[in-house]
């Protein structure tokens, strides 16, 4: 894996955005990302520069360890589940391959599939503890689950506050500040990060404050 470190560090963008084509061919996994990311590039640029640390650090993964939580955090926002794995696999070995031609030779193809399910692994163990510690608690859910607006307030000029109340009518999870909370819509903007702090929780139900959406 450490020899394709400088093809890495000249093409990593290229392997992602291939990645992302390849992977993006079905439809139900396409639907797990955030198209908004993927149309600015920020989240194929992001990816590139993971690929390239894992492959720098894999004898001394210990250093990607908080690099793995965040990883597995945003992965329990958006809902990504053990089953979804194999199909990335797929998507990156066949874009290694692609862009880097002759140079991808079977062993590097085996020695990077080997890599990418020791960190696959890694993360579904970590995604599956995490996702028991929230359901353990009162309130606590995990996939998606449905909000229905309860209120609306006007706050300031430019400024609304909405209550959003669980479809189902059961409790709500406390949350911490600084935490995020994903939120998936029906229309445009299709997702967004919520910071705790400007979304306030109580026992049953969310306080989202927003301003007009510019696109940016």
């Amino acid at each position: 894996m450490k020899a394709t470190v400088p093809a890495l560090e000249q093409h990593g963008p290229v392997i992602t955005e291939t990645m992302y084509r390849r992977l993006f061919r079905n439809e139900r996994i396409a639907a797990l990302f955030n198209q908004a990311n993927q149309k600015k590039g920020t989240q194929r640029l992001a990816l590139a520069h993971a690929v390239l640390a894992y492959a720098q650090n894999i004898e001394n993964l210990s250093v990607l360890g908080a690099a793995v939580e965040r990883i597995a955090q945003k992965h329990i926002g958006y809902a990504i589940l053990p089953e979804h794995y194999p199909f990335v696999g797929e998507a990156l070995l066949g874009a290694i391959e692609e862009v880097l031609g002759d140079a991808a030779s079977p062993e590097i193809l085996q020695a990077w599939g080997e890599a990418y399910w020791f960190l696959a692994d890694l993360l579904i163990e970590r995604e599956a503890a995490i996702r028991a510690e929230i359901e353990a608690q009162p309130g606590g859910w995990t996939d998606w689950r449905r909000f229905v607006v309860a209120e609306k307030r006007v706050e300031a000029a430019g400024i609304v506050s909405f209550i959003l109340r669980p479809e189902d009518g059961g409790a709500v999870i406390p949350h911490r500040p600084g935490q995020y909370l994903t939120l998936r819509f029906d229309e445009e903007p299709a997702w967004q990060h919520a910071k705790i702090g400007e979304l306030a929780v109580a026992n049953d139900f969310l306080s989202r404050k927003l301003k007009p959406w510019t696109g940016k």
